[in-house]
């Protein structure tokens, strides 16, 4: 076999995930963007409980206190927000938006925080300064001047607080409009959907408790080394007793083979790492329902030959749907899982007997399970092959989706949703005296959508970075162009920011790290983590500039200026936080005496009513589901149709690009590569380091990226990968799971053929 050609920038990287590569890189993120006295004191309040809540995921806080709270990525998310560069007005005068825009989305945001209020000028083609009063006022006049309150989009990042989002929502109801596009109808909408048809409740079921419990792991489609970090302690706790750690994804993660734990001095006093994965089982992209359906059609034949393995009791007396899920795994043909999972029927069959043997399992995913268009199928499989053996309800066990954001899931329990219900629309009138629109709004790909035709006039943005998250930006960035109005809450400079319209404002908040002083004194704000544990957050460090203010007081200040005959006392809310959450606690279920526990170190729980077997579903019971046939529609080229699955880097946060490197994958200084199977390399006549296209079909359109390099990896037949946000190009903006609306970032049909434009590299 030829020895594969040596390229710039890629290099195999042999260590374990974490330990000491990762104190490394944290130290050297700590070197470039603070101060060196006072980073290590703000590092360890991070996930303290007296201090302030990672910006970055949403993995819960350990119950006992530990020597510290915070992972790489988390350090880079903290050092990244309290960087000393800064963004200023004197910098927006040197610089025209044409000539930022040149950037890219890198330099962008390691350019610093923004300092001071800014607007566009399109006759200097420049951002600047204004005053707080005045860009409220002009916003407000603006918003004013539609015809109907559904011209105009509410975006939200999963990063908003509770206070904030809370103001948020019922800003915009106020205003006249459901129109509430968020970053979770681009990643975990199909468990939102999903889990409330199968369940009742769409949140996950299990805590860190229960992972002390379980003799069982199931991790589906999720880098947890990358996207959710500290989530390797509690892997690597359960490795080392014992559990086995079964692991479904296409491409081999490091993190999911074997993790050093920094706070294991052994380890890293001798170089050692603890395996994670006692099995790893590379499912093509888009085989996910294939797979789950095998796994079940195993479990189904034990039952079948043996007897023992279903919880028949906990079915009869708690589900509904069994027959029909057990006839329809009958008639599903072992040919067809095999060839739509990528994987054997010995393999799925000795999953099937692992989780048979099984007193207790956890099942965890991650967006490679929910940004597929059968995302929501796929989730309720994964409810289906729990509620098999009563999984849900019991120590040790149950469903863990892993949200991204720190407080995406916080965002929807507060009110974030184009589709309330009327319980909670009816609270609002009640308690505020305004009547709230009752029709639903606009998801995500329906606000840009409505943007492409011209019937979304104006976006305002709590935070995130809208056009570059979403796919298809041959679509969303002249969309972005031809706004009215748009409206920015952020930290940092950011691509959608620079896609300005008629009318473009920046307005600069405080960050999780930062002092919060308003009216009352200093403030705390609240999150929701991906375990329904609320809990509190203050930041402790001086603002980066005294013109900042913080998300609520923003919104408020949007609120009073748009509507002056507001039902609602928005200076008093913005004075005392806690005014906020009194407010949450009498519109929304599970508050109860808000103010009192959020001071309880840890906060408290939310009420999750299957953890306790009871499900908030119309019949009162769990539903098993029917997944018709093993595959995902649109195979534009048969056979030679080829799987994208868009990724992070491990410098990476969705669309936060913090350096050029991907070090557990063995990329360095460099994006521009395309991750393949050998044998589809072969097949195609392509050889490690050839320049290639991709394209795919998006009804008339052909998307296309060229000028990528071929990198040879371990990744299932059928699949490639290429770094998100770069990709999205690749993405049709109505390639979606129907029943949720998720964008299929995950699964997009593709073809690749040699670059006839470019040198080979």
């Amino acid at each position: 076999m030829n020895k594969r050609r040596e390229l710039p920038g890629i290099r195999a990287y042999d260590g374990p995930a974490g330990g000491w590569g990762a104190l490394k890189a944290t130290a050297q993120a700590v070197r470039q963007q603070m101060d060196l006295v006072v980073a290590p004191l703000l590092l360890m309040r991070t996930n303290q409980p007296s201090g302030f809540d990672c910006p970055g995921c949403a993995w819960p806080d350990k119950e006992h206190k530990s020597t510290f709270q915070f992972c790489e990525n988390g350090a880079k998310a903290v050092t990244w927000e309290a960087t000393h560069k800064r963004v200023t007005p004197e910098f927006f005068a040197q610089h025209t938006v044409t000539e930022l825009l040149q950037r890219s989305d890198f330099e962008l945001e390691g350019l610093g925080r923004l300092t001071h209020p800014m607007a566009y000028d399109p006759a200097t083609d420049r951002f600047l300064p204004l005053d707080w009063d005045t860009a409220f006022a002009r916003i407000g006049a603006q918003l004013r001047r539609y015809a109907s309150p559904d011209e105009v989009e509410f975006y939200t990042s999963g990063r908003a607080s509770n206070e904030a989002a809370y103001l948020f929502q019922l800003f915009a109801r106020e205003f006249g409009t459901n129109n509430f596009p968020d970053c979770s109808n681009m990643c975990h909408e199909a468990t939102s959907v999903g889990l409330p048809q199968s369940i009742g409740i769409g949140k996950g079921t299990v805590s860190l408790a229960d992972f002390e419990a379980t003799d069982l792991i199931l991790s589906i489609g999720h880098n947890p080394g990358t996207n959710h970090p500290r989530m390797m302690g509690t892997l690597h706790e359960a490795a080392r007793r014992g559990v086995p750690i079964i692991v479904f994804n296409p491409l081999r993660e490091r993190a999911l083979e074997r993790f050093a734990d920094p706070q294991n001095m052994l380890e890293m006093a001798t170089y050692g790492s603890t395996d994670i994965a006692s099995s790893y089982h590379q499912v093509k992209a888009g085989g996910d329902a294939a797979a789950l359906k095998g796994i079940m059609k195993a479990v189904l034949h034990l039952e079948q030959v043996r007897g023992g393995v279903l919880d028949h009791d906990f079915i009869a007396e708690h589900t509904e749907g069994f027959a029909a899920l057990a006839a329809d795994l009958a008639q599903t043909d072992w040919a067809d899982i095999e060839q739509e999972s990528g994987l054997t029927r010995a393999a799925l069959e000795q999953v099937g007997e692992a989780y048979a043997q099984a007193k207790a399992t956890i099942v965890t995913y991650g967006m490679g399970v929910t940004q597929h268009n059968t995302g929501t199928a796929n989730v309720r499989l994964i409810a289906d092959l729990l509620l098999l053996k009563g999984n849900i309800g019991k120590p040790g066990a149950g469903i863990c989706p892993l949200r991204g954001h720190s407080n995406v899931q916080g965002n929807r329990t507060v009110g974030i949703t184009e589709k309330p219900s009327e319980e909670f629309l009816d609270r609002l009138a009640d308690t505020f005296g305004f009547e709230p629109p009752r029709g639903h709004g606009h998801d995500a790909v329906k606000a840009l959508q409505a943007m492409v035709a011209g019937q979304a006039k104006a976006l305002i943005c709590l935070g995130g970075n809208f056009a570059v998250a979403m796919p298809d930006p041959g679509q969303a960035y002249p969309a972005m162009r031809g706004l009215e109005l748009s409206v920015h809450l952020g930290t940092k400079l950011n691509r959608s920011h620079l896609l300005v319209g008629q009318q473009c404002y920046l307005l600069p908040v405080l960050g999780r790290t930062e002092l919060d002083v308003q009216a009352g004194g200093p403030q705390s704000i609240t999150v929701e983590d991906s375990m329904s544990m609320v809990h509190a957050s203050a930041g402790g460090l001086q603002p980066a500039s005294e013109h900042l203010r913080s998300e609520p007081a923003i919104v408020a200040g949007l609120a009073r200026a748009t509507l002056p005959s507001s039902k609602v006392d928005w200076l008093s809310l913005v004075a005392d936080y806690d005014r906020i959450r009194d407010l949450i606690e009498r519109t929304i279920p599970g508050f109860e005496r808000y103010n009192e526990r959020i001071r309880v170190p840890g906060g408290f729980r939310m009420p999750l009513p299957p953890t306790e077997r009871h499900w908030p579903t119309p019949s009162g019971r769990a539903q098993f589901s029917v997944f018709p046939g093993v595959r995902e529609r649109y195979q534009p080229w048969g056979e030679h149709t080829l799987r994208l699955v868009t990724i992070r880097s491990h410098d990476q946060y969705n669309t936060t690009i913090y350096a050029l490197d991907d070090r557990y994958r063995g990329v360095f200084g460099r994006r521009d590569v395309v991750f393949m199977n050998a044998e589809d390399m072969a097949e195609l006549g392509l050889a490690h380091g050839d320049l290639v296209a991709i394209e795919t079909q998006a009804g008339a359109r052909v998307l296309r990226m060229q000028g990528l390099t071929a990198i040879e990896y371990g990744i299932a037949r059928g699949t490639v990968a290429a770094y998100y946000p770069e990709a999205n190009v690749l993405v049709p903006l109505d390639y979606i799971d129907e029943d949720s609306g998720t964008p299929s970032y995950k699964s997009v049909p593709v073809r690749i053929t040699r670059d006839p434009a470019a040198a080979p590299a």
